[in-house]
């Protein structure tokens, strides 16, 4: 296997099948999803390589709006066929080598799918997010338990390619509203992104061009904690993880928050 998506994507579903199963107490809540226990985490991220290889393959369900996630998912647990957690891991690492095997079963065909948000995206690209849901929910879990959970930079941007061609779906209207700038977020040494916002409506590129109003670095795991709500942006920018300038560098600050949560 050469494809270095295909190979975090496999590593990962084993770290985190084997540190969510072996949880001491699979019905203690996890702290940063409230309302959710070890369990429920585990049978939520088991199901979502099922989930995106029906939707590769273009069939499945998602949520038509992104506000309407947490109740797509909030069903998903209660329809979960068990909560034995060593056979929600199986389940997981089965089904995570099963979309692998799909998604290398089209060749490097450039195909899309329906997504959360109801959005076509591409099916390489979308394994980024699902990527994300093991690495974020395996540093929720391992924190609660007091473990250790090393996130490779590397990681990064391969999340991040997910997640950016949904990320114009997650803007929260209220919180936006007409909003026009353009923002310039750096992945230290490995990725460079433009978000621009033009009356609220947001498009993503690498590199699109006119002028930044302001330029955002960032450790990548820093990054990518700050973008899944794990952390808020005061520490990192006290301790250097996270900088800010340009001609309007307060917007910074707010970057994270015209996004819905995740």
């Amino acid at each position: 296997m050469t494809d270095p998506v295909a190979v975090a994507l496999l590593e990962m579903a084993h770290r985190f099948a084997e540190l969510a199963s072996a949880a001491p107490d699979p019905d203690r809540e996890v702290t940063a999803t409230p309302g959710w226990s070890v369990t429920d985490v585990l049978g939520h991220v088991a199901s979502e390589p099922s989930r995106y290889r029906e939707l590769a393959m273009g069939a499945g369900t998602w949520p038509a709006r992104a506000a309407d996630l947490p109740a797509f998912n909030a069903e998903q647990i209660r329809s979960l066929p068990t909560r034995d957690p060593r056979q929600l891991a199986r389940t997981l690492i089965a089904d995570t080598e099963s979309l692998i095997a799909t998604v290398d079963g089209f060749g490097g065909e450039p195909r899309t799918m329906m997504f959360d948000g109801d959005q076509r995206v591409r099916v390489d690209r979308a394994r980024g997010t699902l990527l994300g849901e093991f690495v974020v929910h395996g540093y929720d879990i391992a924190r609660m338990l007091g473990r250790p959970w090393p996130i490779d930079p590397a990681l990064v941007p391969m999340i991040m390619d997910g997640l950016n061609q949904v990320t114009p779906a997650w803007v929260d209207p209220v919180r936006t509203g007409r909003h026009t700038a353009t923002y310039e977020y750096r992945l230290r040494g490995l990725a460079r992104y433009v978000y621009r916002f033009v009356d609220g409506r947001l498009v993503v590129d690498h590199d699109t061009p006119g002028p930044v109003d302001v330029h955002i670095s960032a450790e990548p795991v820093t990054a990518l904690l700050l973008n899944y709500g794990r952390i808020g942006p005061l520490l990192p920018s006290l301790n250097g993880r996270l900088l800010a300038w340009g001609r309007k560098p307060w917007l910074a600050a707010g970057f994270s928050r015209r996004f819905l949560p995740a």
